[in-house]
């Protein structure tokens, strides 16, 4: 029993701490937090863009030329190459995501960006900017038919797109991007170094096009076509538009930043202001406050001093959830403090679970000890059940869902996970405690009289 006792009060003591953790990395609540450690000041939460304000962008990617064993690779790729675009910025925690083609997205493959800080939508959509497609494409067969274009003068022009036909050599490859000068002309030309795949796809396609063209589009244009050879090796190329050295150098930039696996088209953009993000916050934390105090009281009254002690139980629970959500860290969204608050009704309800079933052992005549541990015992399994069904459905709700789903569901997974650990340990521990106050009518009226009505 004294260990018991001694677990309990390290549960608070520890709890306590996590409180003062949760408090004191929160610009908002501190005042002082200027003057704090590093530790501190780099655990705040990471608010939503519904929260925050900002920019959401949702952009279409189109993998009609990938294949379909490619296209995942593709798509992590394109994320990979946009988080460096807009990180460069500077842009506070933006979340780029994928929303996978099926029956939410209408079969297309997108991409949505959300820029947490940035209201201008058109700022928004420059810094995505347009990170160029880069290609390398061979001559296209002699039997291949070729189109006509005739413009308004009735001149007659060979379709060049069809006079080249794709590789697999694409931006995706590109180790890295580099200004470099003709030392004979001074012309600005671009130097291309490929990575290791993409050295062997460009040795192999010089080599099996020597004396033909192979011409480097950008953004869907011709640049530069040159003549191969013989067979480059090593993974280098270069190429020369009639760039000036501004053009050159702001082309560098935007392929070192990232050139795209699959070109994409922006679909809608949406602004999110400040002011309606605090307006969803603070209604969010009150609605949780004004919650918790009601179902606190509830549980007080009803069961005495076990409801004060489940209500420590779910106080311990908040701080440690809350402090999960600053170090993991997850991000918050208006959906995922509904999800929050609607774990702690979870933590409540099998709080309640098991003071009911306390209450039926001791209404057979067990002591309040024996009781407490007969209750525990026969509630898990109830618990355990409840639990695991809704732990399933936010799993599936995370693995379908849009990213507005998505926070709903983690944050309620994660709850729930919590939950059980606040209601099967922490509560029992402090119960197993207090139960030291024996069978005396004051330990009836504090502890069994409110369990057993």
């Amino acid at each position: 029993m004294l260990n018991k006792r001694i677990l309990a009060l390290i549960i608070l003591i520890l709890g306590a701490g996590i409180a003062f953790f949760v408090f004191k990395s929160e610009p908002k609540l501190n005042s002082n937090f200027e003057n704090q450690s590093s530790f501190f000041k780099h655990s705040p939460f990471r608010l939503g863009l519904d929260l925050s304000g900002g920019s959401h962008l949702i952009y279409k990617a189109d993998v009609s030329a990938v294949e379909s064993g490619e296209i995942s690779n593709s798509m992590n790729s394109l994320r990979d190459v946009i988080e460096r675009r807009v990180n460069l910025f500077g842009v506070s925690e933006p979340v780029v995501q994928i929303q996978e083609g099926g029956l939410v997205s209408g079969g297309e493959e997108k991409l949505i960006v959300d820029l947490p800080g940035i209201t201008d939508v058109e700022k928004a959509t420059d810094m995505i900017g347009q990170t160029p497609l880069l290609e390398f494409k061979i001559e296209a067969s002699k039997d291949e038919p070729k189109s006509l274009k005739v413009d308004e003068n009735g001149e007659a022009t060979v379709d060049l797109s069809q006079q080249f036909v794709g590789t697999e050599l694409t931006g995706r490859y590109l180790k890295k991007a580099t200004l470099e000068f003709d030392q004979n002309t001074r012309e600005p030309k671009v130097g291309l170094q490929f990575d290791d795949k993409g050295s062997e796809l460009f040795a192999q396609i010089t080599k099996d096009n020597v004396g033909k063209i192979v011409a480097i589009y950008l953004d869907g244009a011709p640049i530069s076509t040159p003549v191969v050879r013989e067979e480059i090796t090593g993974g280098t190329a270069q190429i020369s538009g009639n760039f000036t050295p501004t053009e050159a150098k702001q082309l560098v930039g935007r392929l070192n930043s990232g050139a795209l696996p699959v070109p994409i088209t922006l679909l809608s953009r949406q602004t999110i202001g400040a002011s309606l993000g605090d307006n969803a916050m603070n209604s969010g934390v009150k609605a949780a406050i004004i919650g918790f105090l009601f179902v606190a009281l509830f549980l007080i009254l009803w069961y005495r001093l076990p409801g004060l002690v489940a209500v420590i139980s779910l106080c311990i629970y908040i701080v440690i959830i809350l402090s999960l959500f600053k170090l993991l860290p997850v991000t918050l969204t208006a959906a995922g403090i509904a999800g929050f608050i609607i774990s702690i009704g979870i933590a409540v309800d099998a709080n309640v679970l098991i003071f009911e079933r306390i209450k039926e052992e001791l209404r057979s005549g067990r002591t309040i000890s024996d009781g407490v541990s007969a209750g525990f015992s026969r509630a898990w399994f109830s618990i355990r059940d409840s639990n695991t069904s809704s732990i399933i459905t936010a799993i599936i709700l995370f693995w379908f869902g849009t990213s507005l789903i998505k926070g709903f569901a983690l944050t309620l997974g994660m709850g729930v996970l919590v939950s059980m650990l606040s209601a099967i340990t922490i509560t029992r521990i402090f119960l197993s405690a207090i139960s030291f106050i024996g069978e005396s009518k004051l330990a009836r009226f504090l502890f069994s009289s409110g369990l057993s009505k």
